[in-house]
């Protein structure tokens, strides 16, 4: 059996070595999206130079690469479309649009949902308060499960061996000097959640930032995404944000699980 990325175990022989091949290619804008040539792209997925130019000839088009003005290859538009469809048949993200855009209302601050993913979690809605980073703007950014305020409150919905079987397969690696990245440190966040109802951070993934989510859960009570209020330490403190906007993002997250 071959594990992949978001899905567990799959049959290797169902398994197409063309296709992930072509997986590879896409994904090796991951790291650093900029324009690269057939030799970057043949390092970075482990093909000979011969195998990317076919496959970058194939993406070229069907329109998921684009040239660049110099030249080399660059992600295409057509992705976007793909994107597009992913979140209009996402029944969880349907029924959160109206949820999030009354808590954005409510509360004058950034307020996202995000996908539980087992190690990464990735945000599915960001609506967006006065200041932001380019980055918070964007769904489809995904980070560590470990780091998120949302992972946190998701992990801390499942039984400890399953936890410990996530946390074993993750990087814990720090996204800025106050990410929480030892284990008995993530773990104390963890029970601090079940405690709580929620999860917070401070600082952990964006400098200047404080956060707090609850746990979307599905009809067997298993974590399936965060509901996540994000604010500014420089018109809040972290007791005071807390304070304000827990139960708001608790309500929330009840009103979608289910």
């Amino acid at each position: 059996m071959k594990k992949t990325a978001g899905t567990g175990a799959v049959d290797e022989r169902l398994f197409l070595q063309s296709v992930a091949r072509a997986l590879d290619v896409l994904e090796a804008f991951a790291q650093s999206p900029r324009p690269k040539s057939l030799g970057e792209i043949a390092a970075a997925t482990g093909v000979n130079k011969s195998a990317a130019q076919r496959i970058g000839q194939t993406l070229l088009a069907r329109g998921y690469l684009e040239r660049s003005e110099n030249g080399r290859l660059t992600l295409g538009r057509r992705l976007l479309d793909r994107s597009f469809d992913y979140l209009r048949s996402n029944p969880l993200v349907e029924r959160a649009t109206p949820v999030l855009m009354d808590l954005r209302k409510l509360t004058g601050e950034r307020v996202d949902l995000s996908l539980f993913d087992q190690e990464t979690t990735v945000y599915a809605i960001r609506l967006q308060s006065k200041r932001e980073t380019f980055y918070a703007t964007l769904p489809g950014r995904r980070i560590p499960t470990f780091l998120s305020s949302g992972g946190r409150a998701c992990l801390a919905q499942l039984p400890d061996a399953e936890v410990e079987e996530i946390l074993a397969r993750s990087e814990l690696r720090a996204f800025t000097p106050k990410s929480r990245i030892t284990l008995p440190e993530v773990w104390e966040k963890i029970r601090e959640a079940r405690a709580d109802g929620y999860s917070w951070a401070a600082e952990e993934a964006l400098i200047g930032e404080v956060v707090l989510s609850a746990a979307v859960l599905d009809g067997m009570r298993r974590p399936i995404g965060a509901v996540h209020i994000a604010g500014s330490l420089s018109e809040w403190s972290i007791e005071d944000f807390r304070r304000r906007f827990s139960p708001l993002a608790i309500e929330a997250a009840r009103a979608l699980s289910g």
